[in-house]
């Protein structure tokens, strides 16, 4: 039985905060703990039925008023923070009644000990409609309990946030009486959920324990408090950039040498100087310069500046609008043709994703995707994008225009929230492909190969139906940082589409690239799988894949990516298109190909 003193009770459930505190009984059951009644308002609810709608998630409960595209990515991260008490960040559409307009929700959770020993997950909400103020650490920030046992972590022994809401505004001041400047770190330890996973949860206590006494040992004189999991925040006295930075690459390199096992590390987002208005926003500075370090392992720290802000706004521009963006077409098609190197024609298309907003122009990809990918929404965009494709073949067959292939991008992320090849057929029967004269290996889906790398049982079950169904796979970015030669003995692939930077940097290292490359395309297609190189600019490049046998080449040496608005405006005037080629010809190329890869086998 969870117990709260009544008059923290009494506090929070008075606030306006849209709070809610929730656990878990013996039988695995939601159990609403504590609702603050600015909650209630947000939900157009009273306390009995709030405590019914929280702790259900069937009809009637949760999912009802929540947009039915969003509930499975609630469903997973919600599973993942409730199973491994992780953290809780995700945006989505829900209402107050069936008959509202959706709002943008953004809802904020982390775990709490309570005064009796037990935990609750705390989630805070805010309805990104109508709200500018930032909440994604409201509950760390929150002073839960203002009572001296609630000061303690109580794995490391380390103050904990409570004290750190209550006491840091006196330790920066004690160090700015001191003449000195001070400083906020925000720690992150890398991959903590794949280290619990790899060695289990008691040698992931021991890690915090390690990373706990490392940062105590290194600042003896500043202020070390344990965060939410596997975060740490340290206010010291700022000395030199310099000297901080070799102290936090020390710090890293003693806990990849002490802890068990392998492990990546921390890395740091720091705040000193015109971003220190105060102890919250330097910590706020401090996790958003934490946070755009991302997965280069290659980086321990980030020191926050103002133009990390502005990504931020930014983020939050693509988030808000994104919906907005899908129904409204500013989100495009653009067609990016694939040169066949044997005859310099036309082979197909790869769909790329073009942000043409009414406000802030053309958003390159790579300042949406990023922050889509962050907020659990790159699902939504590849399923958007695939849709369109098949919306434009009756525009296209219409012009007269050859049906080339397409090849649509589905990030590694979309199959942890939708059945792909499920979603695939929905909107290939909706589209009625058969009318062109086309069938489902018209169709090439890019997984880049990084995400094959990190592939689960249920991935690799998603992409082997995607097969199976008649679709091809391809395996984008291949030699991007990630290669592993397993690729090709784990999946059922069609080609392989080599990294630009390998194309670009033909000559470094005595031209280790041309090797590379030549290599593996004649490994390919022994195996029987086509080949293809980004980034062709030059006639150099140009010759140079034709000579080591890659079928086909991407760049803008040979078509820029264009709307299909653009081909037929070129259509009206008398411009003629490009050669591409046919279905038959495609075909026979490809049998030609296949047959000289079989007698090239039987030499070896």
């Amino acid at each position: 039985m969870i117990t709260i003193p009544q008059e923290i009770r009494k506090i929070y459930e008075s606030s306006a905060v849209p709070l809610l505190m929730i656990t878990m009984d013996d039988n695995g059951a939601l159990m609403p703990v504590l609702m603050s009644d600015g909650l209630l308002a947000f939900h157009g609810l009273d306390r009995e039925k709030a405590r019914q709608y929280f702790g259900s998630r069937s009809a009637g409960g949760f999912f009802e008023k929540i947009h039915p595209d969003d509930i499975s990515k609630i469903k997973v991260v919600e599973g993942e923070f409730l199973k491994k008490h992780g953290q809780y960040d995700v945006m989505f559409r829900s209402r107050k009644g069936i008959e509202s307009d959706y709002r943008m929700i953004h809802a904020v959770g982390y775990w709490q000990q309570l005064p009796d020993g037990n935990e609750v997950a705390v989630v805070a909400y805010a309805d990104m409609s109508c709200h500018e103020e930032y909440v994604s650490d409201l509950v760390t920030r929150y002073n839960l309990f203002l009572r001296d046992e609630f000061y303690t972590d109580l794995l490391t022994g380390l103050p904990n946030l409570n004290y750190l809401n209550k006491c840091s505004e006196d330790r920066v001041r004690e160090i700015r009486i001191g003449g000195t400047e001070p400083v906020v770190m925000y720690f992150d330890v890398d991959s903590m959920q794949f280290y619990n996973n790899q060695y289990g949860f008691k040698r992931g206590d021991q890690l915090l324990l390690l990373v706990a006494r490392v940062l105590s040992d290194e600042f003896g004189q500043g202020l070390v408090v344990r965060a939410a999991d596997d975060h740490f925040v340290v206010i010291d006295k700022f000395t030199d950039r310099d000297e901080l930075g070799t102290k936090l690459n020390r710090i890293n390199d003693r806990i990849k040498a002490d802890a068990f096992g392998i492990t990546t590390g921390i890395h740091a987002g720091i705040c000193v100087g015109d971003g220190f208005t105060s102890t919250a926003a330097a910590v706020d500075h401090a996790i958003r310069a934490n946070k755009l370090i991302s997965d280069d392992l290659n980086t321990v720290y980030k020191f926050y500046v103002e133009d990390d802000d502005t990504r931020f706004r930014h983020d939050r521009y693509v988030v808000e609008n994104f919906y907005k963006a899908m129904n409204n077409g500013w989100i495009k098609v653009y067609y990016q043709c694939f040169l066949r190197l044997e005859t310099g024609n036309g082979m197909g298309f790869e769909a790329l994703a073009r942000w043409k907003d009414p406000v802030k122009g053309m958003i390159p990809p790579d300042e949406f995707i990023p922050a889509l990918e962050k907020y659990h929404l790159m699902h939504e965009l590849d399923l958007y994008m695939f849709e369109q494709v098949c919306r434009e073949l009756e525009l296209r067959h219409r012009a007269g225009l050859p049906m080339l292939p397409v090849s649509v991008n589905f990030s590694r992320q979309d199959f942890d929230y939708i059945e792909v090849a499920a979603e695939l057929e929905r909107i290939i029967k909706k589209y009625h492909i058969e009318d062109y004269g086309i069938d489902k290996s018209y169709f090439m889906i890019e997984i880049t190969e990084q995400g094959l790398v990190s592939a689960t049982d249920r991935f690799h079950e998603q992409l082997a139906a995607i097969k199976k169904s008649g679709f091809q796979l391809w395996v984008d970015d291949f030699g991007s940082g990630y290669s592993s030669l397993n690729v090709f003995s784990s999946f059922d692939i069609d080609l392989i589409k080599f990294d630009m930077d390998l194309l670009r940097n033909l000559d470094a290292h005595n031209g280790a690239n041309r090797i590379i490359l030549k290599a593996m395309v004649a490994a390919a297609k022994k195996l029987g799988i086509h080949t293809l190189c980004e980034g062709m600019e030059t006639e150099e490049q140009k010759q140079f894949l034709i000579d080591i046998g890659c079928e086909l080449a991407q760049g803008y040496m040979y078509h820029k990516p264009e709307g299909l608005d653009t081909i037929f405006e070129r259509l009206n005037i008398g411009i003629p298109i490009p050669n591409w080629e046919s279905n038959s010809e495609r075909k026979e190329l490809e049998k030609r190909w296949a047959e000289s890869g079989l007698s090239d086998a039987f030499e070896l």
